[in-house]
């Protein structure tokens, strides 16, 4: 994936903004991972057999994807993306982002989200995407897949955030 100049200033935006938090956060005397989402990046290789879902996988897609992302959830320093990719599954699912989320404390979380921003060629920003789960234990993973709504030809870069809400 070539690097230019919009991708850069969205990593310099992205690590001022973590360190604004990270100051906040010391600030504040919190032990959760501060009120911003740390967005890791993630590089997109759509197959050339890739194909636009026709209307009923459309349908379904929507059906299943989530769109909208859970106000009561924040970064929480006990949960971290072990890894995530760019997959494209045809059929409805489409273009997914998925991965592993592992609660590394030992207390359990209530909610897990994952968010998925994605951006097009020119780096603007054309849709966000969410998983969630429940009732993830600490030491426990939870294998995630995130369904994006866009087309494919029109995705080229994403990144990716978790977040929690403690039980």
């Amino acid at each position: 994936m070539t690097t230019n100049v919009s991708s850069t200033r969205r990593r310099f935006l992205g690590l001022v903004g973590a360190g604004t938090a990270t100051a906040l956060v010391g600030c504040t005397g919190s032990s959760d991972g501060g009120s911003s989402p740390n967005y890791r990046e993630g590089e997109v290789d759509v197959p050339s057999d890739a194909t636009p879902r026709n209307a009923e996988e459309t349908a379904a897609a929507q059906a299943a994807a989530g769109t909208q992302a859970n106000q009561n959830v924040s970064p929480m320093n006990d949960l971290e993306i072990a890894n995530h990719a760019f997959s494209y599954e045809g059929g409805y699912t489409g273009s997914t982002v998925q991965g592993v989320v592992e609660n590394t404390g030992n207390g359990r979380m209530d909610t897990v989200e994952v968010r998925v921003r994605v951006y097009n060629s020119d780096d603007q920003h054309i849709g966000r995407y969410v998983a969630s789960t429940g009732d993830l234990g600490g030491g426990s993973s939870w294998s995630f897949q995130v369904i994006l709504l866009a087309s494919p030809a029109d995705i080229a870069s994403y990144d990716v955030a978790v977040l929690g809400l403690p039980a």
